[in-house]
């Protein structure tokens, strides 16, 4: 069924403001797939906090120039869905990667992080980055390491003098004579 010029420039639009709101994308060869592993990849993405659509060639083409993204060719030959994260890009390749090496079904044509394009072995090193999430609270427990240590340090001798004190309490009420 043809599309209306009108059609084909919403779309375009549309296509461009993903582009425009992801932190990352992932192009993928989709054939082959059911109803029901679309809607799981979907899901994960989701999750993720990401979309993934069926795209039109030569439309998204044009959005991704329109966009000032080096694209090639054979990216938008045949079948095309295309996986846009809007909050974490490693997981969204982390669900990308993952369907893809369940399913025959999903092969990585190519992706962009930022600006920057990326190759499939790339989205598949993206993928092994850890979520947003672990990072900040890695990042986090760094930072507090030199303070959680200094305050172990300034409370060390007041931990031993109160070590002393208990020892020679300890000592002095076994020792006292029992009264009679």
């Amino acid at each position: 069924m043809a599309i209306s010029k009108k059609e084909k420039q919403e779309l375009v639009n549309q296509y461009g403001e993903w582009i425009g709101q992801s932190k990352a994308i992932v192009l993928t060869k989709y054939l082959g797939l059911s109803v029901s592993e679309l809607d799981k990849i979907r899901r994960d993405i989701r999750e993720a906090g990401g979309e993934f659509h069926i795209v039109k060639n030569t439309l998204a083409k044009l959005a991704f120039e329109k966009a000032g993204l080096e694209i090639e060719v054979e990216h938008f030959l045949g079948d095309t869905a295309v996986g846009f994260a809007f909050e974490d890009a490693p997981g969204l390749a982390k669900a990308i990667v993952g369907f893809s090496e369940e399913s025959d079904f999903v092969k990585l044509k190519a992706g962009y992080l930022g600006n920057k394009r990326l190759t499939p072995q790339e989205i598949v090193a993206l993928a092994k980055v850890p979520p947003l999430s672990v990072v900040r609270a890695q990042l986090l427990s760094t930072l507090l390491a030199p303070a959680t240590k200094l305050t172990r340090i300034l409370a060390e001798p007041g931990r031993q003098i109160a070590g002393v004190l208990k020892a020679y309490t300890d000592a002095t009420v076994g020792a006292a004579p029992e009264a009679a």
